[in-house]
């Protein structure tokens, strides 16, 4: 029984430590996430920045890599127009060193 236990504890752990592999999708019902690009940092909830290879990916850290298939995505979003229309704010950061969640803004991004 413990043994049980400690797989499904491990898996758990395992899901949770991946990467953010991000997919874009074309419309707001097919994500699990509705997202809007701020035009200032401090306007955001999450700093991100995008990396060339899903092996950089750490953790929910706001380092996305894009792919373009939705089974491999961790994490489906939608592009809204509108920072009322969103269920995250983010803004894109030049530097790996700069992404994260910013200081009293919670981790909303996995359901």
């Amino acid at each position: 029984m413990i043994r049980y236990l400690l797989v499904g504890l491990g898996i758990i752990l395992c899901t949770q430590l991946q990467g953010q592999q991000i997919y874009a999708t074309k419309y707001p019902n097919q994500a699990d996430l509705k997202v809007h690009v701020t035009r200032y940092p401090s306007q955001a909830d999450l700093l991100v920045h995008k990396v060339p290879y899903a092996s950089r990916v750490k953790g929910d850290k706001g380092l996305w890599f894009f792919t373009s298939y939705a089974s491999r995505a961790d994490l489906k979003v939608h592009f809204v127009r509108y920072p009322s229309q969103a269920d995250l704010k983010i803004h894109y950061v030049r530097y790996a060193q700069r992404a994260g969640w910013r200081k009293g803004k919670g981790k909303t991004s996995r359901k």
